[in-house]
């Protein structure tokens, strides 16, 4: 192998990484949003999820909830990574679905809002269109509509075109050098486990259930709510993390910021609330798309 092939390779390989940091809610955060949304399935709605997973899983949608972002390097799966976000203008702090669903290429719907209404449209059409011709890989539509309804809850995937949704602003958290996309996909989530959680993940899920279950209990129906009785409703989602990103995950973080306590402590509900709207959002989504009884009464 020569030189221009070897520096070929590394610069591909940074270039991977780049592109990872880009797209992502960390693991941890998604392992949550499908976490919180297992415990608000109803019974058919978690006997159909539980069919539809790969053996792997053991029935439990947390563990792959991950598999869109493991996936996308690969050639077969690129056409994935514009579905993970959705940017919007600098500093307008607001979404529209016909302005900002487009991809680099400038293809309509290739967004996340995009792709939530798509899968959540192909598993409608399997399991209450009537339609057992369709050829669609359910097992796949049901993964990446979980993977990215926890996807738009993230502030920063509605972030700013102008600096890809955080991630060319280059800061420190604490002393670790990082981007503001980094923070909010993963490091607010881990120093919260470690700091308050006895680095344990399920101990910070639970907390999370309890607050759900207590402080935000009579949010719920708002949470769930869609105008026009719609099934899901992505784009107030992203309106939503839009105006989040503008009020908490810019503010006083500049390019060379050093995010400390101050930032960390003042954003961690934010976080934990999103968390919790990701995956009461998505089980309210399953149970409506599984509930068989409405099925049978629109077949009468």
């Amino acid at each position: 192998m020569g030189c221009h092939d070897l520096l070929w390779i590394v610069r591909l390989f940074v270039l991977m990484q780049l592109v990872h940091v880009v797209f992502s809610w960390g693991k941890h955060g998604h392992y949550a949003v499908c976490k919180i949304a297992e415990g608000y399935l109803t019974k058919d709605a978690m006997a159909t999820v539980k069919e539809l997973l790969p053996d792997y899983a053991n029935g439990e949608l947390a563990s792959v909830c991950s598999w869109p972002d493991d996936i996308k390097w690969y050639y077969r799966w690129y056409w994935t990574s514009p579905l993970h976000y959705v940017d919007t203008p600098s500093f307008k702090c607001n979404y529209k679905y016909g302005r900002d669903c487009y991809d680099s290429a400038g293809r309509r719907n290739n967004c996340v809002t995009g792709a939530i209404f798509n899968y959540t449209k192909q598993l409608f059409s399997a399991y209450q269109g009537y339609n057992p011709n369709l050829k669609y890989n359910l097992t796949e539509a049901l993964i990446f509509l979980a993977h990215y309804m926890a996807d738009v809850h993230q502030p920063l995937h509605v972030g700013f075109t102008g600096d890809l949704g955080g991630n060319i602003i280059k800061v420190r958290w604490y002393r670790k050098k990082t981007n503001l996309h980094h923070v909010w996909d993963t490091l607010i989530i881990d120093t919260a486990v470690k700091t308050f959680y006895g680095s344990d993940l399920s101990t910070m899920v639970r907390a999370i259930q309890r607050n759900i279950t207590d402080a935000w209990s009579s949010d719920i129906s708002s949470w769930n709510y869609c105008r026009h009785h719609k099934r899901v409703c992505p784009n107030q989602y992203a309106a939503e993390s839009v105006r989040l990103a503008c009020n908490f995950a810019y503010k006083n973080a500049k390019p060379g910021s050093i995010l400390e306590d101050d930032y960390f402590l003042s954003r961690l509900p934010v976080v934990e609330k999103r968390l919790a709207q990701g995956g009461i959002r998505l089980a309210a989504v399953l149970n409506q798309l599984f509930n068989f009884e409405v099925k049978i009464g629109q077949s009468l």
